[in-house]
């Protein structure tokens, strides 16, 4: 629940509140933001077009399988996933793994797989990131589709 401001606080005491909680979440972002800034421009260094192309193959089941692959083995916050797929649109990799590397980097995950097993449990586990893998594979599909549509 959001904590609302108090009627007896001054617009001015509102604002230094306000302007303090928009700084410490600076703060708490401005390393995951380097991070990626660092992250982007070494594989763009290490990772080059030409290697990117050769990795996808053009082929829409095997280029979201990798899609699928890439995601849920990385580990990372959700917004560094648009920031990288939009570099992989860019080098023209097609939406089909661009989509199911975001969707599955953000629902599936194979590290933290041992540390949900033991709060949730296997069951959940398992079915949580079965449906998960499923729903990227068709979210990448209809994405793809549905953007075609679209002049």
């Amino acid at each position: 629940m959001q904590e609302r401001p108090s009627p007896s606080l001054s617009l001015a005491q509102r604002l230094k509140k306000g302007l303090h909680k928009a700084l410490m979440t600076m703060k708490m972002i401005a390393p995951m933001l380097t991070a990626v800034v660092f992250l982007v421009g070494w594989l763009q260094t290490v990772v080059t077009p030409e290697k990117l192309r050769a990795f996808f193959t053009g082929n829409p089941i095997q280029d979201t399988a990798i899609g699928v692959a890439a995601g849920a083995v990385s580990v990372g916050q959700p917004f560094l996933s648009y920031i990288l797929g939009g570099e992989l649109l860019k080098e023209g990799i097609s939406t089909y793994a661009v989509t199911a590397f975001i969707i599955s980097w953000v629902t599936l995950g194979i590290i933290q797989l041992p540390m949900e097993w033991g709060i949730f449990g296997w069951r959940f586990t398992v079915v949580r990131n079965g449906l998960s893998l499923i729903f990227a594979v068709l979210v990448s599909i209809a994405v793809t589709w549905s953007l075609r549509m679209v002049p």
